[in-house]
C-alpha cells in the first residue's frame, strides 16, 4: 500500500517505508523535505553523502549497502568522512536513510 504527500502542487507517492515510487520525481526540494520528516535538517556534508548514493545508483543501477557506501565515501570524501560514525552522525538511520532521502531504492542487504 502506498502512501504520498504533496509539495509545492506536486503530489508524491511513497511506499511505507517512505521510499519514492517514482525515482524520476527525485529533486532537491523532494530531499528536503524527506529528511524534514526523519527531522534531519540537510547540510553541505549531507548534500556530499547524497550525491555519492545517486551516483552509486547511476553507476550500478543499486543503492548502495553500508559497505559501498563507506567505500565510496572513503574514496571521494577521504578517510575522516569514510567512517560508519561520520555517515550515522548525518544520518542516524544510515545508508536505508541516506537512500531515501536521494530518492533511491531502498538498499539491498540492509535492515
Amino acid at each position: 500500500m502506498g502512501f504520498g504527500f504533496e509539495l509545492n502542487g506536486n503530489i508524491y507517492e511513497i511506499d511505507d517505508e517512505g521510499f519514492l515510487q517514482n525515482l524520476d520525481d527525485w529533486n532537491e526540494e523532494v530531499a528536503e523535505y524527506l529528511a524534514y520528516l526523519d527531522d534531519v535538517v540537510l547540510s553541505d556534508d549531507h548534500w556530499e553523502v547524497i550525491r555519492i548514493v545517486r551516483d552509486c545508483y547511476r553507476e550500478h543501477g543499486i543503492s548502495p549497502e553500508i559497505k559501498l557506501l563507506l567505500k565510496e565515501m572513503n574514496s571521494k570524501l577521504g578517510q575522516s568522512k569514510g567512517r560508519a560514525t561520520y555517515l550515522l552522525m548525518l544520518f542516524p538511520g544510515g545508508a536505508v536513510q541516506a537512500s531515501r532521502v536521494a530518492g533511491t531504492p531502498r538498499p539491498l542487504g540492509c535492515i
